[in-house]
């Protein structure tokens, strides 16, 4: 992995509003986690996220765990990005990465792009090894096709 971003897009046959609209609904994140590990937005999730709003939820790889994410950058219906940590105390001390998703109006429909940042987070170097980065990046490119499955109208 070159830098601290991951970034892959793809072309989505919907209205930015339509695509925003899941994205701003965490309990929608299982829905197009293409990762398979995004399990349930906590209760108390925000019905729409805004700057600012932080929301739970419950993931799996191997073992259960919780993530606590806090958006920090929000332009309705182009720009959304939410940064994780693990709840309490650890939540100060590790993770950070960013999930960015940026959404340009395009002829035809929607260019959209998923970034996964980790200049913010505390296991950058870890994170950067092995073969966690083309998993990330294949895992992306699930996303935005689960995305496109949801938001897609027939021709």
């Amino acid at each position: 992995m070159d830098g601290d971003v991951i970034t892959v897009q793809k072309l989505i046959h919907a209205t930015p509003e339509a695509i925003f609209a899941l994205l701003a609904d965490a309990s929608r994140h299982p829905d197009i986690d293409g990762s398979g590990t995004v399990k349930k937005a906590k209760a108390d999730a925000p019905t729409r996220l805004s700057l600012g709003s932080t929301f739970g939820m419950s993931m799996k790889v191997g073992i259960g765990y919780s993530m606590v994410n806090t958006v920090i950058e929000f332009e309705d219906n182009r720009r959304i990005a939410w940064q994780a940590r693990p709840p309490g105390f650890l939540g100060r001390i590790a993770a950070g990465r960013v999930w960015r998703y940026e959404l340009e109006p395009v002829d035809g429909g929607t260019k959209v792009r998923e970034s996964w940042d980790v200049s913010r987070d505390h296991q950058r170097a870890l994170l950067k090894m092995g073969g966690l980065p083309q998993k990330t990046e294949s895992n992306m490119a699930k996303t935005l096709d689960r995305i496109a499955e949801l938001t897609e109208t027939p021709a």
